[in-house]
């Protein structure tokens, strides 16, 4: 089963890149079948068994998703988004559109309100499906320190207050309505505006979205002894007035001094292990009282920890100079 988690995740990688670059032949199940080395059905059949979604469906939202980003994002003409994105018609885009989000296009861009894009798969993910990162390599670089002053911002999120760890966290939103993983980050995507985004079409790899820990009485408590609630969600400027998902909060944030404990890229296969180990360590070992400050343990300061073996694996952590 772990191989066919990495052969979807590349299927899912290659459409991405085909989209992008309309690669319409190499687009079809054929040539990607052919790149895996597997027969048509035996990719299609198995990829059903692990995205839940026949591969001509999946094909579709995702060039729908794409498309929702260019009528939210662009000033080109409906039409012309429609059939680069391969739909015969405004008729035929339209009425898939909205047979997928509710909404017509046109509606979209005059108010585009966040929706499920339907398309989110992430098949490898060490930490949903407890896979990957088992070597210890040593190989992988050190952890950076540094302290930043990040302006005041909102975070849009959601929260529980008796999970541990990211994993868990999951499982337990699973159970709560329109909180499950899938639906969050689906939701999340479709909002413009992340403080955190990657930019460029990304629409489906999660950019601009984060844990973070939130100080508050009934959460639960950390190990370095704060009352803690585990969230998930997006950093959005101080101005931002969209709407919010009814099953999310808006939070705002003031301006403040933070830690950042940092590891570059790393294989996530090879040295998630020891990057966790690392970072973990640093943080441990951190003298705060030769640097001056403090952990900021005002309820209410978030603790901030981004995840992305692509870029960097970070912890941001409130702080206060020590009086």
């Amino acid at each position: 089963m772990s191989e066919w988690l990495r052969n979807v995740q590349k299927v899912v990688d290659e459409i991405d890149k085909c989209i992008k670059n309309k690669d319409n032949e190499e687009l079809v199940l054929t040539k990607l079948s052919e790149k895996l080395g597997y027969s048509e059905f035996y990719v299609s059949r198995k990829f059903k068994e692990i995205s839940g979604m026949q591969f001509k469906d999946y094909l579709r939202c995702r060039k729908l998703a794409f498309a929702l980003k260019d009528i939210r994002d662009t000033n080109e003409r409906i039409l012309e988004i429609a059939l680069y994105y391969g739909f015969s018609s405004h008729e035929a885009f339209t009425r898939s559109f909205k047979e997928l989000y509710g909404i017509t296009p046109s509606s979209y861009r005059k108010n585009p309100v966040p929706v499920v894009l339907h398309t989110v798969i992430k098949p490898f993910d060490c930490y949903l499906t407890e896979t990957g990162g088992r070597d210890m390599a040593d190989s992988c670089g050190t952890v950076k320190t540094y302290f930043v002053t990040i302006p005041a911002h909102k975070f849009l999120h959601i929260r529980n207050y008796e999970s541990i760890g990211y994993w868990d966290f999951w499982q337990k939103q699973s159970l709560i309505p329109g909180q499950d993983c899938k639906t969050i980050c689906e939701l999340l995507n479709s909002i413009k505006g992340k403080l955190d985004d990657a930019g460029g079409n990304e629409v489906n790899s999660g950019s601009g979205q984060l844990m973070a820990f939130i100080n508050e009485p009934s959460g639960r408590m950390c190990s370095w002894g704060i009352p803690l609630a585990e969230a998930y969600g997006v950093r959005l400027p101080s101005d931002y007035n969209g709407q919010v998902p009814p099953q999310m909060q808006l939070m705002d944030v003031a301006e403040s001094e933070y830690i950042v404990f940092e590891h570059g890229a790393f294989d996530l296969e090879k040295e998630i292990t020891v990057v966790e180990t690392k970072i973990e360590q640093a943080m441990k070992e951190f003298n705060y009282t030769e640097s001056g400050y403090q952990l900021d343990t005002t309820q209410g300061r978030v603790f901030y920890f981004y995840y992305d073996c692509n870029r960097f694996w970070k912890y941001v952590r409130p702080v206060k100079k020590i009086k």
